[in-house]
């Protein structure tokens, strides 16, 4: 099996949900390590806006064609808004974890046990990407301008 993605710029659980604490509110999502273990999503459901969530409590649950999965907070807070196009079609998730694909977002009251970029590679042989939310090539096209 190859090696999946994980992004440099994100913290980890060890249940397979990252976290961008970069941005207010924080926003979660799963793993492509995650997403290549389920395989196609089918059906997501996530905690309705205004919830509360606690960092290592299940929040949501992810169905595939393989198997259901619960979805763990790998943060404590309150939820602010969901991403309705993953709602609406949740194959969105499987193919794009860390870009379209994202699951929650969250205003950050306290943080669970919280995995490096380096500590989640080596814990679950992945491969530590540059790059943000999902797209492969997004500096490509600085190389392209030289004169």
């Amino acid at each position: 099996m190859p090696r999946q993605p994980i992004r440099a710029h994100l913290r980890y659980s060890i249940e397979h949900e990252w976290i961008d604490t970069s941005a207010t509110p924080s926003r979660i999502g799963i793993t492509a390590v995650a997403a290549d273990a389920l395989g196609e999503v089918v059906f997501v459901d996530l905690p309705e806006v205004g919830a509360a969530v606690q960092a290592g409590e299940v929040c949501g649950e992810l169905e595939s064609t393989k198997a259901v999965s619960d979805l763990y907070s790998p943060v404590t807070g309150t939820v602010v808004s969901l991403n309705e196009a993953a709602v609406d079609d949740p194959s969105v998730i499987s193919a794009d974890p860390y870009g379209e694909g994202w699951l929650l977002a969250v205003e950050v009251t306290g943080e669970g046990e919280l995995l490096s970029p380096q500590e989640y590679a080596e814990r679950f042989d992945a491969d530590i990407v540059e790059g943000a939310e999902g797209t492969e090539d997004t500096e490509d096209t600085e190389d392209t301008t030289d004169r």
